[in-house]
C-alpha cells in the first residue's frame, strides 16, 4: 500500500495531503489549519488517521502536520537493517524533523500516541532545539515498560516481546489472519474491550494499511528496534543523565496500557526523564483521541495553548 487509496473515505476534510522526500523516506502527510505549528504522531496499528476526530477542532488554533510513520500507512517502507536502526525512534524522529524543515518550520510542537509518543520524546532527546512542547498519550520510556515487565505487564502487554521475536516468526503468524489479528488488537485494547469506539471509515483505514504484509513486517521491525536499538539509546541517555528540558503532558486512560499505578507513580516515572512535567487521566482505553476525543482535545488544548 504505497499510495493513497481513493476508495477510503477522506476523514480530514479541507486539509491538505502530500508525500515529503526526507532523504531516507518518503513521509505523507495531512496539513491543515493556522496558528503555530504541531505535529500528531499515531501509533500501532493505525495510521494518521487517529487524529480525525479532534484535528478540527485543533486546526482552528494550530497548523497540524499529520504524517504516517515510515513502515506506516501510505508512507515508503525503511531498508532492511540488521540492528533494526531503519525503524528506530531516533530514524523515525529524524524524518519528523525533515520533514517540518521541507514544511517550513524549524520550530514546533509535538504530541504522540502509542509508538508516535515514543518517537516523540526521542526527537525531544535527540533534537531538544527543535521542540516547543511535547504531549505524550498512554505511554512510559520504553526502557521503564521493558523493565516494568513481569507476570501482570506480561500479559497486558505481551505484543511487545510477541511483535519483538526474530524474523518471521510474528510475521508467519499473523500475515495469514491480519484483519482478524488487527480488529482484536484494538478491540482489546479499549476501555469496552469492542470496536464500537472506532468510526467505520477509520477502521476501513486501518485494516488497508495493516493488510499488507510489507508493512507487518515494518511493524515488527518497529518493536525489535524497541526491544534492542530504541532500549540501548534510553539507556544511555539514563546513564548520561540526558533529560527532556521543555514542558512535557503526559495524559492516559484510565484503563490504558500503563495505567494501574496511580496519577503521581506515572507522572514521576516521567519526572525522571523531564524537568517539567503534568498530566493526569482520562476516562479511556488505550486510543484516547478516538474514545474520548472531547477530554482528550481539551487536554491538548489546554496544553498546547499555554
Amino acid at each position: 500500500m504505497s499510495e493513497e487509496n481513493d476508495d477510503l473515505a477522506d476523514l480530514f476534510p479541507g486539509f491538505d495531503s502530500a508525500y515529503v522526500e526526507t532523504g531516507e523516506a518518503r513521509i505523507f502527510c495531512r496539513t491543515g489549519g493556522e496558528g503555530p505549528p504541531l505535529v500528531l504522531l499515531h501509533g500501532y496499528p493505525q495510521t494518521h488517521v487517529c487524529w480525525h476526530r479532534i484535528a478540527p477542532k485543533l486546526a482552528e488554533h494550530f497548523s497540524l502536520v499529520i504524517p504516517d510513520m515510515r513502515g506506516y500507512g501510505w508512507s515508503s517502507l525503511p531498508e532492511a537493517a540488521d540492528d533494526h536502526e531503519t525503524m528506530s525512534k531516533r530514524a523515525l524522529a529524524r524524518d519528523v524533523v525533515a520533514l517540518m524543515e521541507k514544511l517550513g518550520h524549524a520550530r514546533f510542537s509535538i504530541a504522540g500516541h502509542d509508538r508516535g509518543g515514543r518517537v516523540a520524546y526521542r526527537l525531544a532527546l535527540d533534537h531538544p532545539g527543535r521542540v516547543e512542547r511535547i504531549a505524550l498519550l498512554d505511554i512510559v520510556p520504553t526502557l521503564a515498560q521493558w523493565e516494568s515487565f513481569g507476570w501482570r505487564e506480561s500479559i497486558k502487554t505481551y505484543h511487545w516481546p510477541f511483535l519483538a521475536q526474530p524474523y518471521p516468526l510474528p510475521e508467519t503468524l499473523i500475515v495469514p489472519s491480519a484483519v482478524a489479528y488487527l480488529d482484536m488488537t484494538l478491540a482489546s485494547w479499549t476501555g469496552t474491550k469492542s470496536l464500537e469506539a472506532f468510526d467505520a471509515a477509520a477502521m476501513a483505514h486501518y485494516r488497508a494499511g495493516y493488510d499488507v504484509p510489507e508493512r507487518i513486517h515494518a511493524m515488527c521491525e518497529d518493536y525489535r528496534a524497541g526491544a534492542t536499538y530504541d532500549m540501548a539509546a534510553d539507556r544511555k541517555d539514563r546513564e548520561q543523565g540526558k533529560r527532556i528540558s521543555v514542558p512535557l503532558l503526559a495524559i492516559w486512560g484510565e484503563s490504558g496500557i500503563p495505567a494501574g499505578g496511580g496519577d503521581d507513580a506515572l507522572l514521576n516515572i516521567w519526572r525522571q526523564w523531564a524537568e517539567d512535567v503534568r498530566g493526569h487521566a482520562i476516562d479511556s482505553g488505550h486510543f484516547l483521541a478516538e474514545e474520548n476525543p472531547d477530554a482528550t482535545l481539551d487536554a491538548l488544548m489546554e496544553f498546547f495553548s499555554a
